[in-house]
């Protein structure tokens, strides 16, 4: 499929160019701010072959395209008439705090991502070369490498600036501008002459506290909001004529001295504060911080949560000149990439094995969404698996409290950036060791538990010498459903179609009841009366939700006819509700139907193929 095709489809997948409020991309995903969330087609868009996932996640849909994610990027800019980062002037949708910080943080950083990342392993390489005496610190060649590698920290606030603007939805060059005045060399020199702290000259009367602006993160995002909110209050009130001068010039000489009398001071001091703190946590136990960051980052990264830790990280750097988190980070990376390779070796499926060599090569270099979504989370066990392996991994890392003294994506490259400038110690090798040990346990715990062996392996273990029919047996799971089967991939709730709950299927329901497909007990019963769990009497456990998010309904348009720890026998009714009315109310109808204790059995497949089925019909079966 060309980018372009793709690009078409992802437009029409979103609403179209009309229904997108902003679109940036970081190292994977596509990231969309739409004005009508309502207007996107989730579930024709994780159905394309072209789309790894689709996530909602910080106020965003993130669409995970993989490596070409670039490319893909520029098609759909083309394709739907659009410029980079563009915002529209509409209103964003109401979101909650945490996801508005979220989306403000992703926003600002994702456009500099690669190219922060680039310095930082150039900075890294260039401390290794330094601690291998392949080249002397005051040689001209280094010189050029490091200023090439410390350009971008060095200018973060103009960099920064730009950013910040345009995602505040301001004039980005006056947000530049700003960020140019704090490191310009006249303020750099007045507080090299006095010292951090000092007040060598006043702004009327006040006195400046002098402050080193270089690499900070913090002051010029709150000047470039600061900016951005004078800017949409003077602009329209400016005549047309010096409109462009005007507001720029109010910006500039009432944000500019506030950034040196107060917002720099304030934000300087809360930056110290947040790294201090981290330190001041991290320093409690570095062992259970590894073990913390190290087992949850890929969880964090599955729904866009990583982007609050990431200002921290640069935090760290611009406050200490290192940060202990990013090696920990190191680790987890490793242990999906060796989950991933696990499964290589281990599955007979030549299109799994496909998937999984081409996502284990990009995990080496820190991108693990095309091996988490293609490849780990699908199957569980090898997500669990790497998330295990990243959380002994990190605890190593975090005993010897290693650190890095340069920014980058957690990948491969993170070993040369942890090496400091007075040479190779013992907290790299641990670092080494670290990524090793996440790396090997994932690898050897997939390729040996991870796997559960399908019908088609197992006949294929011994086909000659007896049939398939002799070595396995089945149970039939009926519906309790009638409806349309919708595969449980298409469900448009990430936590059932990544299969987490467990194997089953999806019936868009025609009827509206659910009865009992087996002999058992009904072992949990949610009080809203929107899902069910049974526990048949041959063991198998049995989740029915009944639509996607109905929980919010509360109770309403359900009617419940059994309670909890009740027997029930095959085909007793157990809830009601209204289609007509959950469907009014705005909400998906699809309901899952899952074996929570999937892991039990050697396989969990559809029954026949068709697209529709009827209650006590065949719905599924359980390889035993």
């Amino acid at each position: 499929m060309s980018y372009q095709q793709l690009a078409r489809q992802i437009l029409q997948g979103v609403g179209g160019p009309q229904n997108i409020e902003s679109l940036v991309h970081c190292a994977t995903r596509l990231r969309f701010r739409l004005k009508s969330a309502a207007q996107a087609d989730i579930a024709s868009l994780e159905k394309n072959q072209g789309i790894i996932a689709v996530v909602e996640s910080g106020g965003q849909h993130q669409i995970v395209i993989g490596n070409h994610v670039g490319d893909v990027y520029r098609a759909v800019l083309t394709e739907g008439g659009l410029s980079e980062g563009e915002q529209s002037g509409a209103a964003p949708a109401k979101q909650s705090l945490f996801n508005r910080f979220i989306d403000i943080v992703s926003g600002i950083f994702t456009p500099f991502l690669g190219v922060m990342a680039a310095s930082g392993v150039l900075k890294g390489l260039l401390a290794l070369a330094l601690a291998l005496g392949i080249c002397e610190e005051q040689s001209g060649s280094y010189q050029i490498l490091f200023v090439t590698s410390d350009a971008l920290f060095f200018f973060f606030p103009v960099v920064l600036g730009y950013c910040a603007g345009k995602k505040f939805g301001g004039n980005p060059f006056i947000a530049m501008a700003i960020g140019a005045a704090l490191v310009h060399p006249v303020m750099r020199q007045a507080f090299s002459d006095a010292g951090s702290g000092e007040a060598a000259f006043s702004f009327l009367g006040i006195p400046v506290v002098l402050i080193d602006y270089a690499s900070s993160v913090i002051p010029i995002v709150l000047a470039a909001w600061l900016a951005s909110l004078i800017e949409r209050t003077v602009n329209p009130r400016m005549p047309d004529a010096i409109r462009n001068f005007i507001t720029p010039l109010i910006c500039l000489v009432l944000v500019v001295p506030l950034s040196f009398l107060v917002i720099g001071p304030v934000a300087t001091w809360l930056s110290r504060l947040l790294a201090d703190g981290y330190l001041w946590i991290y320093g409690l136990s570095p062992l259970v911080a590894g073990l913390f960051l190290g087992g949850f980052w890929q969880v964090f990264v599955i729904f866009g949560l990583h982007w609050g830790l990431v200002p921290l990280m640069i935090n760290n750097l611009s406050m200490h000149g290192q940060d202990f988190m990013a090696p920990l980070l190191f680790a987890a990376v490793m242990g999906q990439s060796g989950a991933t390779l696990g499964v290589m070796l281990r599955t007979r499926d030549n299109k799994l094995k496909g998937i999984a060599a081409s996502a284990f090569s990009a995990t080496i270099f820190g991108i693990t969404e095309p091996a988490v979504y293609g490849v780990t989370l699908p199957n569980r066990r090898p997500f669990i698996f790497g998330c295990v392996g990243g959380a002994l991994g990190a605890a190593l890392i975090g005993y010897f409290h290693a650190s890095v003294y340069s920014f980058g994506l957690a990948s491969v490259f993170t070993i040369f950036q942890s090496v400091p400038k007075t040479g190779i110690d013992i907290t790299v090798y641990a670092v080494i060791a670290g990524a090793a040990l996440a790396w090997i346990f994932a690898t050897v715990a997939t390729f040996l538990f991870g796997m559960p062996v399908t019908r088609a392996e197992v006949a294929a273990t011994d086909e000659t010498q007896q049939s398939p029919a002799t070595l396995i047996n089945k149970i039939i799971l009926p519906s309790p459903l009638s409806g349309k089967i919708v595969p449980l991939q298409q469900i448009a709730d990430e936590t059932f179609a990544s299969g987490l709950l467990g194997k089953g299927t999806g019936i868009i329901p025609d009827r509206g009841r659910v009865i009992a497909p087996v002999d058992g007990t009904v072992a949990s019963l949610f009080h809203t009366g929107h899902a069910i769990g049974l526990l048949a009497d041959s063991g198998v456990e049995l989740l029915i939700h009944i639509g996607v998010d109905t929980v919010k309904l509360n109770g309403k348009h359900f009617t419940v006819h059994v309670s909890q720890n009740q027997p029930v026998r095959r085909g007793d009714l157990l809830i009601e509700f209204d289609i007509a009315a959950i469907r009014e109310a705005g909400y998906d109808l699809t309901t899952p139907v899952i074996v929570s204790n999937s892991d039990d059995y050697l396989d969990v497949l559809p029954g026949e193929d068709r697209q529709q089925v009827e209650e006590n019909s065949e719905l599924l079966t359980l390889i035993i």
